[in-house]
């Protein structure tokens, strides 16, 4: 039996989906600060000494993550979420730890799992540029880029928003699979965010890329969804709530909003 199928052991075989998905961003990171100081020195590189996987969070992005667990906190204790999936790397994973350790989560919380497919899309040759590094290093993927749009624009090496999407949607099988009636709690990155929203209310590309457009998904910004039985024939998941940043504002901890630190040009 895997980690996933242990903690979530105790199946709703009647309901396929989640009672209640939270999806949060991981809180601000040395990267994120990082791509900003790039970004206003007009450079072509984003300075970041290790692995994008082992970027931590920074003060902000800790403190973004504390108070986010004691919203959690302050719910009934059987409203908290029943189980954690996150991202492989750092950020994530220690926002999902933080969150944890200052929520109290429900008794027959099992433990937090980490899931590959929950990763930061992968930017290939395009790693570490800003816009500017882009455009002056490979003036032919910015051009096709522009052409495509960044739905399909893959780069070489890297990802499209298509591929990461093809990766989630094996995540939600899994979670219909073995956490039918579950509170699940998902900690990932803005695209996870946004692709999660594509996958979940059956956008289309037009759809999505112009929620993008109006702004970058808040560190620690919740996302939420409530099963709701009467859509459908069996029911699905209703949006509640979205860049919902209330948490981190009534404990005065910092809103911040920056693009992910790998490239400047999502």
């Amino acid at each position: 039996m895997t980690s996933t199928q242990t903690a979530c052991r105790q199946i709703d075989a009647a309901q396929r989906w989640p009672t209640r998905l939270w999806i949060v961003r991981h809180g601000e990171s040395a990267g994120n600060v990082a791509r900003d100081a790039a970004h206003a020195a007009g450079l072509a590189d984003i300075k970041i000494g290790t692995r994008d996987i082992d970027v931590p969070l920074s003060a902000r992005g800790e403190q973004q993550s504390t108070a986010l667990g004691h919203w959690f906190a302050a719910m009934p204790a059987a409203a908290r979420p029943e189980i954690v999936f996150s991202s492989p790397y750092l950020r994530a994973w220690s926002t999902a730890k933080l969150i944890e350790q200052s929520a109290g989560f429900a008794p027959e919380f099992s433990k937090c799992v980490i899931d590959e497919r929950l990763r930061e899309k992968e930017f290939g040759i395009l790693d570490r540029l800003t816009r500017l590094g882009i455009e002056q290093r490979y003036p032919e993927q910015a051009a096709s880029r522009k052409l495509m749009g960044k739905f399909y624009y893959r780069p070489p090496a890297g990802e499209s928003w298509c591929d990461v999407i093809l990766r989630l949607r094996a995540v939600l099988d899994t979670i219909c699979l073995h956490c039918g009636g579950k509170r699940v709690l998902i900690v990932g990155h803005q695209v996870v965010v946004l692709c999660m929203r594509y996958l979940l209310e059956d956008m289309d590309e037009k759809s999505i890329l112009a929620i993008d457009a109006k702004g970058d998904v808040a560190n620690c910004a919740v996302t939420e969804y409530e099963f709701d039985a009467k859509r459908g024939n069996e029911g699905s998941l209703a949006l509640r709530r979205y860049n919902f940043v209330a948490p981190l504002e009534r404990e005065g901890a910092p809103v911040t909003r920056e693009p992910d630190a790998k490239v400047a040009a999502r």
